[in-house]
């Protein structure tokens, strides 16, 4: 609560004007803030985590893929990127294997625009499929740039898939 301070000192000649002390107690308004504080508190939502969505594939026999269609990228080590076009299974005609880096002018972003910008004009859609293979030997950073690509580019369609002992040998 206030209180005013009455008492009068005594003594002197006289007084011209009496001073009155008031002291204000701030006890209950702190103990407001604290319910306050504590009522929001418990009362609020709190952030929900947000997390990709992952869509896996249905039960069943694989889908084929055409190899115009496929664009395949190899994450190495020390930032080297390997990309061929296709899926590259074809024996009688193994890929040519393209070296490129993260940069954005003259990189992997001008690859995955022309792939893209091919499969659109060849079959009026957007059915670029990239398959996305880590070397063991890649660090994590360049899984997250190579995804990041992904959106940066629109491209719905894409696979993070186990790398060949022969993809591996790209960067030996």
């Amino acid at each position: 609560m206030a209180e005013i301070n009455t008492s009068e000192k005594g003594g002197g000649r006289g007084t011209r004007s009496s001073k009155k002390s008031t002291r204000v107690d701030m006890t209950p308004m702190v103990d407001l803030g604290f319910l306050l504080i504590t009522f929001f508190m418990l009362t609020t939502t709190m952030a929900q985590p947000k997390t990709m969505d992952l869509v896996m594939p249905k039960d069943g026999p694989p889908m084929p893929l055409p190899d115009k269609k496929a664009l395949t990228i190899v994450l190495g080590p020390d930032n080297k990127i390997a990309w061929y076009e296709g899926i590259g299974t074809d024996p009688a005609m193994p890929p040519q294997i393209h070296y490129t880096s993260y940069a954005n002018h003259a990189g992997i972003r001008d690859v995955i625009i022309d792939k893209k910008n091919t499969v659109q004009q060849a079959f009026q859609k957007n059915e670029l499929m990239v398959l996305i293979k880590a070397d063991r030997h890649s660090n994590y950073k360049n899984v997250v740039d190579i995804m990041d690509e992904m959106l940066i580019n629109q491209v719905d369609r894409y696979a993070v898939v186990d790398i060949t002992p022969a993809e591996e040998q790209y960067f030996r």
